[in-house]
């Protein structure tokens, strides 16, 4: 089910074509990247996908960047990358980001690692709800399920969200800062490895297909869903199949790959975990 109305189409991508458009309660009027969200959210993008960048990241960070350019190896390069985050973030001396001599905890432990494993391990988790907010800070595209689906701000549902969301940032070093570099990091990953590619194939396995936002049903399996504003998906259709009744095909365009298993060893258990920033898409329905 969805809350679009079938009827409403933004200008066509190709003659005669209507293509649904991202609804209002879906999106934010305003976001912290170069695309508004009605823009990188959409159909069209997911067909002709441009770069997205977080406002200030690249230029704040540009020794960084210079410093891998000069890497030729992804290991060595996920490394350096792994000791600068720790090194500005001071993730391991946490007195010197302002928490408070002789207190330690969770909140001291709180980094994008944690974040990123907490998500994995279960998706409606208070680190998902960091994650999920992070996305909707930086992307303006709205979650649309935490534990229980999200329809409209300031419901019910919607405070229990904003609560368990603030939870996981109270008293944390600058958490959306660092998933802004290491979201900054896997898109200079993928134009190193993948520089020829605009697109992955990747595959998500799915329980009562029904109850999805589903916006077009065609014939022959394609279907357009309105996705959460974060997702996880797999490149092997097989391990995605082992997740759910019906297995999604969908063509995930590279900016909108938020961080994956490869990227930094030891980050995810999933060998092949693809975590992607939501909105609308056509898919497939694939076979087993």
């Amino acid at each position: 089910m969805s809350d679009i109305p079938v009827d409403v189409c933004r200008a066509p991508d190709k003659a005669g074509e209507c293509l649904p458009k991202l609804p209002r309660l879906a999106r934010l009027p305003i976001n912290r990247c170069n695309l508004p969200a009605d823009i990188l959210g959409g159909l069209t993008y997911q067909r002709h996908p441009t770069p997205l960048q977080i406002d200030g990241v690249a230029d704040l960070h540009r020794p960084l960047w210079a410093l891998l350019d000069d890497i030729p190896g992804a290991g060595e390069r996920a490394g350096r990358f792994a000791g600068y985050l720790e090194s500005h973030f001071r993730l391991k001396q946490p007195e010197d980001a302002g928490l408070a001599a002789g207190r330690s905890g969770s909140r001291a432990r709180a980094s994008y690692l944690r974040v990123v494993r907490g998500w994995a391990f279960d998706s409606e988790s208070r680190e998902a709800a960091v994650l999920k907010g992070w996305v909707e800070s930086r992307f303006g595209l709205s979650p649309r399920h935490h534990g229980e689906p999200l329809r409209e701000p300031g419901s019910a549902a919607w405070q229990r969200y904003v609560e368990i969301r603030a939870q996981g940032l109270r008293g944390t070093n600058a958490l959306e800062s660092q998933l802004d570099l290491l979201y900054a990091y896997t898109q200079y990953e993928l134009a190193r490895q993948f520089p020829q590619r605009t697109h992955l194939r990747l595959y998500r396995g799915v329980n009562r297909l029904a109850e999805h936002e589903t916006i077009q049903d065609h014939r022959q399996g394609e279907k357009v869903l309105l996705l959460n504003n974060i997702n996880s998906f797999s490149r092997s259709r097989e391990r995605a199949g082992e997740f759910g009744d019906d297995l999604l095909a969908v063509d995930v365009p590279l900016p909108k790959l938020a961080f994956f298993s490869q990227l930094l060893p030891g980050m995810l258990r999933g060998e092949d975990e693809y975590v992607v920033i939501g909105g609308l898409y056509r898919v497939r329905l694939a076979r087993f």
